[in-house]
Protein backbone atom coordinates (compact mmCIF):
# COMPACT_ATOMS: atom_id res chain seq x y z
CA UNK A 1 0.00 0.00 0.00
CA UNK A 2 1.33 3.34 -0.59
CA UNK A 3 1.91 5.66 2.21
CA UNK A 4 0.10 8.55 2.50
CA UNK A 5 0.78 11.90 1.23
CA UNK A 6 0.52 15.77 2.10
CA UNK A 7 1.21 18.43 -0.55
CA UNK A 8 3.09 15.17 -2.23
CA UNK A 9 5.12 14.55 0.46
CA UNK A 10 4.76 11.30 1.94
CA UNK A 11 5.15 10.90 5.38
CA UNK A 12 8.73 9.70 5.81
CA UNK A 13 8.98 13.41 4.06
CA UNK A 14 7.44 14.84 5.97
CA UNK A 15 8.85 14.37 9.04
CA UNK A 16 12.46 14.76 7.91
CA UNK A 17 11.12 18.22 6.42
CA UNK A 18 10.34 19.00 10.11
CA UNK A 19 13.13 16.67 12.05
CA UNK A 20 15.22 19.94 12.65
CA UNK A 21 17.62 17.81 15.54
CA UNK A 22 17.81 15.31 12.49
CA UNK A 23 18.93 17.73 9.98
CA UNK A 24 21.98 19.41 12.47
CA UNK A 25 23.92 16.57 13.75
CA UNK A 26 25.37 18.58 16.18
CA UNK A 27 22.18 20.60 17.31
CA UNK A 28 22.98 19.76 21.03
CA UNK A 29 25.97 21.66 20.79
CA UNK A 30 23.61 24.88 19.95
CA UNK A 31 21.58 23.98 22.71
CA UNK A 32 25.19 23.94 25.17
CA UNK A 33 25.90 27.38 23.73
CA UNK A 34 22.24 29.06 24.43
CA UNK A 35 22.83 27.20 27.87
CA UNK A 36 26.13 29.06 28.26
CA UNK A 37 25.17 32.35 26.90
CA UNK A 38 22.15 33.00 29.11
CA UNK A 39 23.96 32.25 31.78
CA UNK A 40 26.57 34.93 30.92
CA UNK A 41 23.27 37.12 30.83
CA UNK A 42 22.35 36.56 34.19
CA UNK A 43 25.37 37.14 35.77
CA UNK A 44 25.79 40.38 33.80
CA UNK A 45 22.27 41.96 33.68
CA UNK A 46 20.13 42.53 36.97
CA UNK A 47 16.79 39.97 36.80
CA UNK A 48 13.95 38.92 38.40
CA UNK A 49 13.17 35.03 37.99
CA UNK A 50 10.36 32.69 38.26
CA UNK A 51 7.64 35.39 38.26
CA UNK A 52 4.29 33.83 38.14
CA UNK A 53 2.26 35.16 35.28
CA UNK A 54 -1.01 33.18 36.36
CA UNK A 55 -1.94 29.93 37.81
CA UNK A 56 -0.77 27.29 35.99
CA UNK A 57 2.07 25.58 36.57
CA UNK A 58 4.24 26.60 33.26
CA UNK A 59 3.12 30.39 33.47
CA UNK A 60 6.46 31.50 34.69
CA UNK A 61 8.60 33.92 33.41
CA UNK A 62 11.93 36.03 33.98
CA UNK A 63 12.12 39.78 33.15
CA UNK A 64 15.28 42.21 32.71
CA UNK A 65 14.53 45.36 33.94
CA UNK A 66 15.07 48.64 31.78
CA UNK A 67 17.12 50.99 33.43
CA UNK A 68 15.00 53.76 33.20
CA UNK A 69 11.16 54.16 34.04
CA UNK A 70 9.40 53.86 30.63
CA UNK A 71 10.98 51.57 28.29
CA UNK A 72 9.30 49.63 26.19
CA UNK A 73 8.74 45.54 26.89
CA UNK A 74 9.89 42.59 24.96
CA UNK A 75 8.12 39.65 25.31
CA UNK A 76 9.94 36.58 24.08
CA UNK A 77 8.65 33.33 23.58
CA UNK A 78 10.89 29.87 23.51
CA UNK A 79 10.73 27.25 20.78
CA UNK A 80 11.18 23.10 21.53
CA UNK A 81 7.97 22.40 19.21
CA UNK A 82 5.48 22.83 21.87
CA UNK A 83 7.05 20.03 24.02
CA UNK A 84 10.37 20.96 25.42
CA UNK A 85 13.15 23.67 26.55
CA UNK A 86 12.95 26.57 28.89
CA UNK A 87 13.44 30.14 29.45
CA UNK A 88 16.39 29.81 30.84
CA UNK A 89 18.01 28.00 27.67
CA UNK A 90 17.11 31.95 25.98
CA UNK A 91 18.16 34.46 28.55
CA UNK A 92 21.05 35.55 26.15
CA UNK A 93 17.96 37.55 24.50
CA UNK A 94 18.20 40.74 27.00
CA UNK A 95 22.11 40.75 25.76
CA UNK A 96 21.52 41.05 22.10
CA UNK A 97 18.28 43.22 22.72
CA UNK A 98 20.03 46.26 25.30
CA UNK A 99 20.62 48.53 22.94
CA UNK A 100 16.92 48.55 22.62
CA UNK A 101 17.02 49.61 26.47
CA UNK A 102 13.64 47.47 26.76
CA UNK A 103 12.25 45.48 29.64
CA UNK A 104 12.73 42.17 28.38
CA UNK A 105 10.24 39.40 29.39
CA UNK A 106 11.32 35.53 28.42
CA UNK A 107 8.19 33.02 29.31
CA UNK A 108 7.46 29.63 29.92
CA UNK A 109 4.24 27.86 29.49
CA UNK A 110 2.90 24.55 30.19
CA UNK A 111 4.30 22.06 27.09
CA UNK A 112 2.82 18.96 25.53
CA UNK A 113 1.58 16.70 26.23
CA UNK A 114 0.73 17.76 29.44
CA UNK A 115 -1.40 20.38 27.98
CA UNK A 116 -3.22 20.72 24.54
CA UNK A 117 -2.35 23.99 21.77
CA UNK A 118 -5.49 25.87 23.22
CA UNK A 119 -3.82 26.40 26.52
CA UNK A 120 -0.15 26.87 25.32
CA UNK A 121 -1.95 29.73 23.55
CA UNK A 122 -4.21 31.12 26.32
CA UNK A 123 -1.05 30.93 28.60
CA UNK A 124 0.85 32.90 26.27
CA UNK A 125 -1.97 35.74 25.69
CA UNK A 126 -2.55 35.75 29.47
CA UNK A 127 1.40 36.67 29.88
CA UNK A 128 0.71 39.83 27.40
CA UNK A 129 -2.06 40.72 29.46
CA UNK A 130 -0.05 40.76 33.04
CA UNK A 131 2.93 42.37 31.51
CA UNK A 132 0.67 45.28 30.16
CA UNK A 133 -0.62 45.51 33.68
CA UNK A 134 2.26 44.66 35.66
CA UNK A 135 5.53 45.84 33.37
CA UNK A 136 6.03 49.13 35.27
CA UNK A 137 7.00 47.21 38.15
CA UNK A 138 10.13 46.52 36.35
CA UNK A 139 10.53 49.82 34.78
CA UNK A 140 8.48 48.80 31.46
CA UNK A 141 5.37 50.49 29.90
CA UNK A 142 2.75 47.74 29.15
CA UNK A 143 1.41 49.59 26.76
CA UNK A 144 4.37 49.25 24.11
CA UNK A 145 4.63 46.08 24.21
CA UNK A 146 6.69 44.21 21.38
CA UNK A 147 6.72 39.98 20.41
CA UNK A 148 9.52 37.77 19.65
CA UNK A 149 9.77 34.20 19.37
CA UNK A 150 11.88 31.43 17.57
CA UNK A 151 10.54 27.85 16.39
CA UNK A 152 7.09 27.14 18.20
CA UNK A 153 7.54 30.84 19.97
CA UNK A 154 7.22 32.42 16.15
CA UNK A 155 4.04 30.41 16.16
CA UNK A 156 3.27 31.35 19.44
CA UNK A 157 3.68 35.14 19.25
CA UNK A 158 2.07 35.02 15.99
CA UNK A 159 -1.61 33.93 17.98
CA UNK A 160 -0.79 36.45 20.46
CA UNK A 161 -0.25 38.84 17.75
CA UNK A 162 -3.82 37.83 16.55
CA UNK A 163 -5.61 38.20 19.52
CA UNK A 164 -9.60 39.69 19.93
CA UNK A 165 -7.89 41.62 23.13
CA UNK A 166 -11.26 43.26 24.16
CA UNK A 167 -12.99 39.78 23.68
CA UNK A 168 -10.26 38.17 25.75
CA UNK A 169 -10.09 40.80 28.14
CA UNK A 170 -13.85 41.77 28.35
CA UNK A 171 -13.22 45.03 26.85
CA UNK A 172 -10.58 45.92 29.11
CA UNK A 173 -7.52 46.22 26.98
CA UNK A 174 -7.45 46.91 23.19
CA UNK A 175 -5.11 45.97 20.40
CA UNK A 176 -2.79 48.75 20.66
CA UNK A 177 -0.81 47.75 23.27
CA UNK A 178 1.14 45.50 20.68
CA UNK A 179 3.34 47.75 18.87
CA UNK A 180 5.48 44.95 16.78
CA UNK A 181 6.30 41.73 16.33
CA UNK A 182 9.51 39.59 14.82
CA UNK A 183 8.71 35.74 14.55
CA UNK A 184 11.95 33.41 13.86
CA UNK A 185 11.66 30.46 11.81
CA UNK A 186 8.05 29.48 13.42
CA UNK A 187 5.06 27.20 11.93
CA UNK A 188 2.36 29.13 11.14
CA UNK A 189 0.13 26.37 9.43
CA UNK A 190 -0.23 23.50 11.85
CA UNK A 191 -2.40 21.50 9.92
CA UNK A 192 0.65 19.54 7.98
CA UNK A 193 1.49 18.77 11.53
CA UNK A 194 -1.44 16.45 12.52
CA UNK A 195 0.58 14.21 9.50
CA UNK A 196 3.77 14.29 11.12
CA UNK A 197 5.43 12.73 13.75
CA UNK A 198 4.94 15.61 16.02
CA UNK A 199 1.44 15.04 17.03
CA UNK A 200 1.66 12.42 19.02
CA UNK A 201 2.55 14.65 21.42
CA UNK A 202 0.42 17.55 19.91
CA UNK A 203 -2.73 16.03 19.36
CA UNK A 204 -4.01 18.10 16.98
CA UNK A 205 -7.60 17.98 15.04
CA UNK A 206 -8.63 19.75 12.35
CA UNK A 207 -10.46 22.28 14.11
CA UNK A 208 -7.52 22.74 16.55
CA UNK A 209 -5.21 23.28 13.88
CA UNK A 210 -7.16 25.62 12.13
CA UNK A 211 -7.99 27.86 15.02
CA UNK A 212 -4.70 27.71 15.86
CA UNK A 213 -2.91 28.81 12.57
CA UNK A 214 -1.90 32.00 12.30
CA UNK A 215 -2.01 32.04 8.70
CA UNK A 216 -5.43 31.21 8.69
CA UNK A 217 -6.30 34.38 11.39
CA UNK A 218 -4.38 36.93 9.81
CA UNK A 219 -6.95 38.24 7.62
CA UNK A 220 -9.23 38.73 10.71
CA UNK A 221 -6.67 40.11 12.89
CA UNK A 222 -7.87 42.88 15.20
CA UNK A 223 -6.52 46.85 13.87
CA UNK A 224 -4.51 48.46 14.65
CA UNK A 225 -1.81 46.62 11.99
CA UNK A 226 1.47 46.78 13.76
CA UNK A 227 4.72 46.31 11.57
CA UNK A 228 5.79 42.77 11.67
CA UNK A 229 9.55 40.96 10.67
CA UNK A 230 9.79 37.62 9.80
CA UNK A 231 13.35 35.77 9.56
CA UNK A 232 13.98 31.87 8.53
CA UNK A 233 17.61 30.37 7.97
CA UNK A 234 18.54 29.63 4.40
CA UNK A 235 19.25 25.84 5.44
CA UNK A 236 16.60 25.09 6.98
CA UNK A 237 13.77 22.67 5.22
CA UNK A 238 11.88 23.78 1.99
CA UNK A 239 8.47 23.06 5.01
CA UNK A 240 9.72 26.31 7.04
CA UNK A 241 10.90 28.50 3.56
CA UNK A 242 6.63 27.77 2.60
CA UNK A 243 6.00 28.70 6.53
CA UNK A 244 6.92 31.65 6.18
CA UNK A 245 6.04 33.01 2.66
CA UNK A 246 2.88 32.24 2.75
CA UNK A 247 1.92 33.86 6.59
CA UNK A 248 3.82 36.69 5.07
CA UNK A 249 1.43 36.74 2.08
CA UNK A 250 -1.20 36.14 4.21
CA UNK A 251 -0.05 39.47 6.07
CA UNK A 252 0.34 41.74 3.66
CA UNK A 253 -3.11 40.99 2.19
CA UNK A 254 -4.55 41.68 5.02
CA UNK A 255 -2.83 45.06 4.89
CA UNK A 256 -0.09 44.31 8.05
CA UNK A 257 3.13 46.09 7.24
CA UNK A 258 5.43 43.09 7.22
CA UNK A 259 8.99 42.49 5.79
CA UNK A 260 10.79 39.07 5.88
CA UNK A 261 14.54 37.95 5.88
CA UNK A 262 16.30 34.77 4.55
CA UNK A 263 19.37 34.52 6.79
CA UNK A 264 22.27 33.23 4.69
CA UNK A 265 24.46 30.46 6.75
CA UNK A 266 22.27 30.13 9.75
CA UNK A 267 19.84 27.23 10.09
CA UNK A 268 17.11 25.96 12.82
CA UNK A 269 19.54 26.59 15.54
CA UNK A 270 21.50 28.82 15.07
CA UNK A 271 19.67 31.54 13.42
CA UNK A 272 18.13 31.84 17.42
CA UNK A 273 21.64 33.05 18.87
CA UNK A 274 21.49 36.40 16.44
CA UNK A 275 19.75 37.47 19.58
CA UNK A 276 22.57 37.29 21.45
CA UNK A 277 24.52 39.73 19.75
CA UNK A 278 23.69 43.23 19.97
CA UNK A 279 25.44 43.95 16.50
CA UNK A 280 23.52 40.87 14.66
CA UNK A 281 21.15 41.64 11.44
CA UNK A 282 18.46 40.50 13.98
CA UNK A 283 18.99 41.96 16.81
CA UNK A 284 19.46 45.22 14.69
CA UNK A 285 16.48 45.05 12.87
CA UNK A 286 14.28 44.17 16.17
CA UNK A 287 15.97 47.09 17.88
CA UNK A 288 15.40 49.68 14.87
CA UNK A 289 11.37 48.45 14.99
CA UNK A 290 11.67 49.31 18.57
CA UNK A 291 13.40 52.28 18.79
CA UNK A 292 10.69 53.84 15.94
CA UNK A 293 7.55 53.09 18.28
CA UNK A 294 6.73 56.51 20.35
CA UNK A 295 4.82 56.60 23.34
CA UNK A 296 1.08 57.06 22.33
CA UNK A 297 -2.08 57.46 24.55
CA UNK A 298 -3.38 54.29 27.13
CA UNK A 299 -4.89 51.88 25.66
CA UNK A 300 -6.82 50.74 28.21
CA UNK A 301 -10.06 51.76 29.61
Amino acid sequence: MPSQTFRGLSREELDAQYDNRGRVPDYQAYLDRYDTLSEQTRNGFRGNYDIAYGPDPGQKLDIFPASEAGAPVVMFIHGGYWRSLDKANFSFVAMGLAPAKATVAVINYDLAPAVEMDVIVRQCREAAVWLHDNASNWNGDGRRLHLSGHSAGGHLVAMVLATDWPGFTENRIYPGFVRGMMAISGVYDLDILRSTFLNADLRLDAHAAARNSPIRLAPFMPRPHVPVHLAVGFEETDEFHRNLAQYADALDSAGVPVTAQTMAGHHHFSIIEELAEPKSALSRHFVQMIQADAPRENDTI
